[in-house]
């Protein structure tokens, strides 16, 4: 058996993986649980702690483009969210649409950060927003000071950026009003505390689901990469990874199916699960590179518009075979 330290989040669809009821054929699996997708991206690449990890889809994208990044990726994807519910405005901002985030002052946690490439690719495309006069303040939502321990990609075109270096939380600055907007992958800790604090769609769920139905883009935050001296070393690892990832997946999704008793605490997962299969055909969280086509691509045209990479590029080239 061939020992692999291994770093994700505590996901439903890895508990299999996890508490070992699946097993990768070949492959003894050392399951580092680690909320904190940031120290997982930093320990990987900094540390090189881990053999294998859940990655920022967007930084693994464009440092693999630009070079010198020691990673593989095989086309699982443990965490995808929709975006539309994550901006969050202070009510005093003068924004009522979309176009009023123009100009203004939008703390965010990373400029590349996947949340906030995808959020500025929705916005983009759908109310042709002009993101070229914003002023972003980079920082952490929860707390004061840096997201990222490690220096993380910059666009070829620089944005206005500057830190939060306030001593404040980046929520704490929306509250107050010294920021206008907050947009990323984390609910500031004012919404619903501050009165000060909204969405701007407070109807993101409708949105997302005519979004989803419209483009079939179901937003891809993390893949998952492979060192690439281990790869290099036994590349069936790849393939043997992959099989015991998907089958991890439709564990979590056939047991979400019990209806004798409900397994998650939503009070209304039974009629989740009818939209489930109503939109997404049964499978929510499908692997591979043709299921997820339409939402890579969109990812890698958003980075290239970002000037996050020079070029797109075919999909092929981003994941080793799994086949």
């Amino acid at each position: 058996m061939l020992k692999l330290r291994f770093a994700a989040g505590g996901y439903d669809r890895l508990d299999a993986l996890q508490y070992r009821i699946i097993q990768p054929e070949g492959i003894e699996l050392e399951f580092n649980e680690i909320n904190a997708p940031r120290k997982i991206f930093d320990g990987m690449l900094g540390g090189g702690l881990f053999d294998v990890s859940e990655f920022s889809s967007s930084e693994f994208i464009t440092r693999s483009l630009r070079g010198n990044f020691p990673f593989v990726g095989i086309p699982v994807f443990p965490s995808k969210a929709f975006r539309h519910g994550f901006i969050y405005l202070n009510r005093h901002a003068g924004i009522t649409t979309p176009k009023d985030l123009e100009g203004k002052r939008i703390g965010v946690p990373q400029h590349s950060q996947t949340a906030a490439v995808w959020i500025r690719g929705h916005l983009q495309h759908d109310y042709d927003v002009d993101w070229s006069g914003v002023r972003w303040v980079e920082g952490s939502v929860e707390q004061a000071g840096e997201h990222a321990k490690i220096e993380t990609t910059s666009p070829a075109v620089p944005p206005i950026l500057e830190p939060n270096t306030s001593g404040k939380s980046m929520s704490d600055l929306l509250a107050d009003g010294e920021i206008d907007a907050i947009l990323g992958s984390r609910r500031p800790k004012a919404m619903g505390k501050h009165p000060d604090v909204i969405r701007l769609f407070p109807d993101y769920r409708a949105m997302e689901r005519e979004f989803y139905q419209r483009t079939k883009i179901h937003p891809i935050m993390h893949v998952i990469a492979i060192r690439q001296d281990v790869y290099e070393k036994d590349p069936w690892i790849a393939k043997s990874l992959y099989n015991a990832f998907d089958a991890s997946k439709n564990w979590a999704l056939d047991k979400l199916r019990i209806s004798a008793a409900q397994h998650c605490m939503l009070p209304f997962m039974f009629a989740d699960m009818d939209e489930v299969d109503e939109i997404f055909g049964g499978d929510p969280w499908p692997y591979g590179l043709e299921a997820n086509r339409p939402t890579l691509e969109a990812l890698v045209q958003h980075l290239c518009e970002q000037y996050l990479i020079a070029e797109t590029v075919p999909l092929e080239e981003l994941f080793v075979a799994v086949d």
